[in-house]
């Protein structure tokens, strides 16, 4: 199987405040603790040539999904750029990596990475299909809101894809188990990044 990384919404604003950026409006409790994971897995994948697919929320000013969730991730903004322990570098290393920009219109909600689309306007599966990838790991914020949609809407489209759930980390606790449950129930499989690159000559960090 050609395999991908799925990296969901690492951005500034979801993540607890710190001294360059004292102030992130929807903070995910310990959101900055999947960085370490996911830089393990980003280099597991560069080693083994996958791509690797960066979701943003890309949001206008005016969008109506802040009457729910309050301002956050504007486009152009701090609050929207990854945070900044990622190891990604986005402007010059762009070969195997794809940005896939959701949520820029006013009225979509935009949870699911499907729902988003690269900067020259094709749609994450449109991608997917083209690359021939079928087995996806995917890792990120939040989990009980766009982690699960981007789960759930790869398994509608037969990708075999596993959670990491070391790597995610939710809104509220409560509904970040449940979450992870309901994306079991539909056939997405977890495991943690450790327990991932133990089985392959990498190790984990």
């Amino acid at each position: 199987m050609t395999t991908a990384l799925i990296i969901v919404d690492p951005e500034n604003d979801f993540c607890p405040p710190r001294k360059d950026y004292p102030n992130p409006t929807l903070v995910v409790p310990r959101g900055d603790e999947i960085v370490p994971p996911l830089n393990d897995m980003i280099a597991h994948a560069r080693k083994h040539g996958w791509h690797i697919f960066v979701t943003f929320d890309w949001h206008p000013e005016d969008t109506e999904h802040f009457k729910k969730f309050g301002r956050h991730c504007v486009a152009g903004t701090k609050g929207a750029e990854p945070h900044p322990d990622l190891n990604l570098n986005l402007r010059f290393e762009r070969s195997n990596t794809f940005i896939i920009i959701k949520g820029d219109k006013k009225k979509d909600d935009s949870f699911s990475g499907f729902d988003g689309h690269s900067e020259d306007g094709k749609s994450l599966l449109e991608i997917l299909s083209s690359l021939g990838i079928t087995e996806l790991l995917i890792g990120g914020l939040a989990t009980d809101y766009c982690v699960k949609a981007t789960v759930l809407d790869a398994l509608k489209h037969h990708f075999v894809v596993t959670l990491l759930t070391d790597a995610c980390r939710a809104l509220n606790e409560e509904d970040g188990k449940q979450a992870i449950r309901e994306m079991e129930e539909a056939g997405a499989y977890t495991t943690t990044t450790c327990d991932f690159l133990r089985l392959s000559v990498n190790g984990c960090a």
